[in-house]
């Protein structure tokens, strides 16, 4: 591996190298990324600048499902479940040291629900054919009770098992952003676009955007500008015309973690239906317990989106009707709250299932492309489209999409669910690499979690990481398992990264202060907020 290509230094190098981009690609998330790794594969030099982390905002915040689209049955949109199923198979064989099959159940508590879930995943396993994961089957009361057993048993009837996959959602982010860069795409975060450049004509041919690190400012030309912010899109519209009126509504779901001891088998659970008709999720995911999640229209956007007092109350309701282990304020490790950007319709509905669960791409009269809109699943798909559109606006030259053959960086057939380093790929080795040359990286960051020191190392040299809270929340993902675990680890990775970074003792100083109160919200219960003295 060419390590020198991933160091921040040499990536800023071509800002002043190359003066004129065919696509530059503003927001850093699954679709921004997405965009940008079909760009530069179909031999656009590709520009991505992203205001913060990569996936720091919805983009890493998912249930962490690559869903066929299973709740989209009952919604009768039949396209929107044959697209993301062949995209999840996609994803699958491109990115298998991330992705995996996981088995779902559907507890049923009258044979009328039994008989309703088995033909409609029977529809679901017919959509999917050759794509599929395993066909879906029903199970008996007693094989529900084995396979889980913190499930209420009472008036429980039996189960449907149904597959589906599941994915590590910011680990997928930044392999993406690796892969681009492989390709030479030219990929950063801590890139804040301020403004749009315009030629005489009014067309959108570049942008303006700070180095938020060292304030340097950078005009920067290109071809073809995309605006991939996600909830943030409206704010790149602003900047083009004042008077654009919004194109994109909030809707902030909301996941609690729980231990496994709520849900100790291999199975995932998916609740049919809540109080407000919808379906929540009880998924396994390294070691701990995802459930979620909520779906409430905001008004406004936001980095750190906090979840609300109902949002928690609603879960903790639901989750406790379906198991006999009852969950408590207390039991929550972590919550953390995403917001969907979804396509708003011509007039603003009050409820989300009234807007588009698709994407969206639109092209204003300044030739500024935005997308909106999408999930992870599809994200290839979205960028597919998205350049597409380009091309057809004869924004680029014509060039065929070569991404759905096309490995993420890391990719490798090795699974190893008890080394939490197989979330590496074939990266795992280099990183052993890293713990010959200095035995002391092989240490734990925290006595309590099986993350090492040569991780903090390997995240700042090669996957761009920048502060405590990279590290910690998007590289490898104990604030969002244990937010208790991650404070308290804080200090240990800021010693590591400062001297990896070259900063000095102020800086470390701020990144803990700052990762405290960021990780903060992530506790539920704020009454025992760890203490860290430094």
């Amino acid at each position: 591996m060419n390590s020198e290509v991933f160091r921040r230094s040499t990536i800023k190098k071509q800002l002043e190298i190359t003066l004129d981009w065919d696509l530059i690609v503003i927001g850093g998330g699954a679709t921004g990324l997405g965009i940008a790794l079909d760009g530069i594969s179909r031999g656009y030099k590709t520009l991505l600048l992203e205001q913060a982390d990569f996936s720091k905002g919805t983009s890493s915040r998912s249930t962490k499902l690559l869903h066929g689209g299973v709740r989209y049955l009952a919604q009768g949109n039949i396209d929107l479940v044959i697209e993301a199923l062949y995209e999840r198979d996609i994803l699958l064989k491109n990115a298998p040291h991330l992705a995996k099959n996981q088995s779902f159940i559907i507890p049923a508590y009258s044979w009328w629900n039994l008989v309703f879930y088995s033909i409609g995943l029977r529809v679901y396993d017919f959509l999917s054919g050759k794509l599929s994961l395993g066909k879906s089957k029903f199970i008996s009361k007693s094989k529900t009770l084995e396979r889980i057993k913190t499930i209420n048993s009472n008036k429980l009837k039996g189960g449907v098992i149904y597959q589906d996959g599941q994915f590590n959602d910011s680990r997928l982010a930044i392999n993406i952003a690796q892969t681009c860069i492989e390709h030479g795409a030219t990929i950063l975060n801590y890139f804040k676009v301020k403004e749009l450049i315009k030629n005489d004509n009014g067309t959108v041919n570049g942008v303006i955007a700070i180095d938020t690190e060292t304030k340097k400012k950078y005009s920067l030309k290109g071809r073809t500008v995309i605006n991939a912010t996600g909830v943030f899109v409206d704010d790149i519209l602003k900047m083009d015309k004042s008077s654009n009126k919004s194109i994109m509504r909030s809707s902030q779901g909301v996941h609690l973690v729980l231990d496994n001891t709520f849900l100790p088998g291999k199975d995932a659970i998916m609740i049919p239906k809540t109080d407000d008709g919808r379906v929540l999720f009880l998924v396994p995911w390294h070691g701990k317990v995802v459930v979620g999640t909520t779906d409430t229209l905001l008004n406004e956007s936001s980095l750190e989106p906090k979840a609300l007092d109902k949002e928690v109350d609603f879960i903790l309701s639901n989750v406790n009707t379906y198991l006999s282990k009852k969950v408590t304020r207390k039991d929550v490790r972590s919550i953390f709250a995403g917001l969907r950007p979804l396509a708003a319709p011509k007039e603003k509905s009050k409820k989300t299932k009234e807007i588009s669960r698709g994407h969206k791409i639109v092209s204003s009269d300044s030739g500024l492309i935005s997308v909106i809109g999408g999930k992870w699943t599809t994200y290839r798909k979205m960028a597919q489209d998205t350049i597409d559109f380009a091309i057809k606006a004869r924004m680029l030259q014509k060039k065929k999409c070569v991404t759905k053959n096309l490995k993420i960086h890391g990719a490798n057939e090795i699974h190893n669910l008890n080394n939490h380093l197989s979330v590496y790929g074939s990266d795992q080795e280099e990183i052993n690499k890293l713990i010959q040359e200095n035995i002391e990286l092989s240490e734990k960051i925290h006595f309590n979690a099986n993350y090492l020191k040569a991780e903090v190392v390997w995240a700042a040299r090669y996957e761009m990481a920048r502060t405590v809270e990279d590290f910690l929340a998007r590289r490898i993902r104990i604030l969002f398992l244990d937010a208790r675990i991650a404070i308290e680890s804080a200090p240990v990775v800021a010693e590591l990264l400062a001297k990896e970074l070259n900063k000095d003792q102020d800086w470390k100083l701020e990144q803990i202060q700052n990762f405290n109160n960021t990780a903060s919200n992530y506790l539920l219960d704020k009454a025992n907020v760890p203490k860290i003295y430094f």
